[in-house]
């Protein structure tokens, strides 16, 4: 393929600066922007070439405007938009300040909902391009102290099929989704907190160069939706077949693989302003940690195959209206 030109919203750290230099190797342009503009310039460093840099945050629709016009002056298009940006907060929903809240949901979907704006504004004008908008396993279930990221990913996921029943008239306009699992990005450790525990990735845990490579992927060969994660389904199937048993489990999972042991006073981390890069967080799980993954994974698998074996035995019959009715 010709060398592309790529906007990456969030290249300054995690999944973002992951898939900038994934996308600078393969001899893509690429344009890194983010709000901390010393942690860009070294990304751009690595990136190097001729990378531009342009510090802009995508909650102001009006930086988001000028990082589109700054792309074409440089490089007259753009090819594909990836977007991952985003803040977080941990804590119980009666427990996070509300304009802490507010501002979480503001960055992580009216965020995007800039971004595609803009994007949209330039592919249709040039009549091609891909938006890749980064979600989150969250946004496909939920999780206790979670609330904020799951209801601000939920409403990017609606967002981003509303976009792709919209561009059915583009052809080769795409709007994609990637969906991650846990991922060793720092985004758990400059989270705002108001749960008493740094948070982290619980197990299994991805890098943040997986999800980058995933990322490309979805810009050479575009597709509604990307997860990427080895329990991420399962997971799904469990929160949607199977309610009382995923909510019976999840809290005390949360406790144990979301969130470390080690103590944090409330704050408000990055949600407000950038902080510089420090790649990663407490990860490490030990023994019992790990037990307790699995353990949570055979209850949901050993309920799900019990509910599909159940299944598979009840006989059915047709009824009038053509109603599928149990058999007694």
């Amino acid at each position: 393929m010709d060398s592309r030109v790529v906007v990456l919203t969030g290249a300054s750290s995690g999944i973002g600066r992951a898939a900038a230099l994934a996308f600078a190797a393969r001899g893509d342009k690429v344009v890194l922007a983010a709000r901390g503009l010393a942690d860009l310039e070294k990304v751009a460093a690595e990136c190097g070439g001729d990378a531009l840099v342009v510090p802009a945050d995508v909650t102001v629709r009006e930086e988001v405007d000028a990082l589109a016009r700054a792309a074409l002056d440089r490089f007259g298009r753009i090819d594909v938009w990836a977007d991952t940006a985003a803040v977080m907060v941990y804590g119980r929903f009666e427990d996070i300040p509300p304009h802490v809240f507010d501002r979480v949901v503001t960055a992580d979907l009216l965020g995007p909902a800039n971004v595609a704006r803009a994007a949209l504004r330039v592919f249709r004008a040039q009549g091609h391009g891909t938006l890749i908008t980064a979600s989150s396993l969250v946004g496909h279930i939920t999780a206790p102290n979670m609330s904020a990221y799951s209801t601000a990913k939920w409403g990017l996921r609606a967002l981003s099929r509303t976009l792709r029943q919209e561009t059915r008239d583009a052809p080769d306009i795409h709007v994609c989704q990637l969906v991650p699992g846990s991922v060793d990005t720092p985004i758990y450790t400059s989270a705002a907190n108001y749960a008493g525990f740094v948070g982290r990735p619980p197990p299994p845990v991805d890098s943040a160069e997986r999800m980058g490579a995933a990322v490309v992927r979805l810009a050479d060969r575009p597709r509604r939706e990307l997860s990427v994660g080895a329990t991420n389904r399962l997971i799904e199937f469990g929160f949607v077949a199977m309610p009382p048993v995923y909510d019976l489990l999840v809290g005390p999972l949360m406790g144990r693989l979301g969130l470390s042991q080690r103590r944090t006073p409330p704050s408000s981390g990055n949600v407000f302003a950038s902080r510089p890069r420090v790649e990663g967080g407490p990860a490490r799980f030990g023994r019992a940690a790990v037990g307790a993954a699995a353990a949570g994974a055979v209850a949901l698998s050993g309920v799900a195959a019990l509910a599909l074996r159940r299944g598979a035995a009840t006989p059915w019959r047709r009824a009038g209206g053509g109603a599928g009715v149990r058999r007694k």
